[in-house]
């Protein structure tokens, strides 16, 4: 059975790998900022005309569908391309999947052309990219799914794309389609801040930057979000204070949490689906 690799985090702060994000116009400073807190090194690049040259160069590349129009879209086929052509892992969050036609028709566009090694995504993008009925509200996912539910979704779709699949929520389910983890945990003031899913994407792709192990890879990145939440939730409840200052602890603790905490910390179940 795989197992998580907590051992990525010491590697991703030694290494400091260089991670190409196309982000969104909400949450590019807080995943450039997070990336550099967990070790990495952003490039926070989306101009077409440089894609080649800056997905072929960095150690990962995560395309963040947010904010959408064409030139992004654009951006993020040829990121893709280059990327998977130097044999670097590529992250798609594809925020807002059935918010519109036009995203869902952009994204079938996208996948037809670059296969990711990770999908991330909460259960209604996950549900809109298997075509299903989809209540979304903006980019949230509208409720949570029962976890029985959710491995059956995420399953399904990394079976469907062949690639790996993390459905992020109160708790995360990570496959390959055949195997899978829940990892457990965190805490429900991450909905109290803009951009949690997507700085989860970003630190999935540091983790995809230095390990050998994909899915072990990801469990670790989504245990250690998991576990930053909770130990950030710790802090302001003792210092009283309220939702900025659980945004600044996220920080603190990302830049902060060890690998043997998160060893001793993290939640993660492994199962065969």
């Amino acid at each position: 059975m795989i197992q998580a690799d907590f051992k990525a985090l010491d590697r991703l702060r030694s290494q400091r790998p260089l991670i190409h994000c196309i982000s969104n116009i909400v949450t590019a400073a807080d995943c450039a900022n997070l990336a550099l807190a967990a070790g990495g090194r952003p490039v926070m690049a989306q101009e077409p005309a440089e894609m080649a040259e800056i997905a072929g160069a960095a150690q990962c590349s995560v395309l963040n569908t947010g904010t959408p129009d064409d030139a992004k879209f654009l951006a993020c086929r040829l990121a893709g391309q280059a990327a998977l052509a130097a044999g670097r892992p590529v992250v798609l969050d594809p925020v807002g999947a059935g918010a519109s036609t036009y995203r869902r028709r952009q994204l079938a566009s996208l996948l037809e052309s670059v296969r990711p090694t990770l999908i991330r995504a909460n259960l209604a993008e996950v549900q809109a990219l298997l075509c299903l009925a989809s209540r979304e509200l903006g980019v949230d996912s509208p409720e949570p799914a029962p976890q029985d539910q959710a491995l059956t979704l995420a399953g399904e779709l990394a079976r469907r794309l062949g690639c790996l699949v993390l459905l992020s929520g109160e708790s995360d389910c990570v496959t390959d389609g055949r195997q899978a983890a829940l990892i457990e945990g965190g805490t429900d003031w991450m909905s109290r801040i803009t951009g949690a899913g997507c700085m989860l994407s970003v630190l999935a792709g540091c983790f995809l930057a230095v390990s050998d192990s994909p899915l072990g890879a990801v469990a670790a990145a989504s245990a250690f979000w998991k576990v930053c939440g909770e130990r950030a939730r710790q802090s302001v409840r003792q210092a009283g204070g309220g939702a900025g200052l659980f945004h600044s602890a996220l920080f603190d603790e990302t830049s902060l949490l060890s690998a043997g905490q998160l060893r001793a910390l993290g939640r993660v179940r492994w199962m065969t689906l």
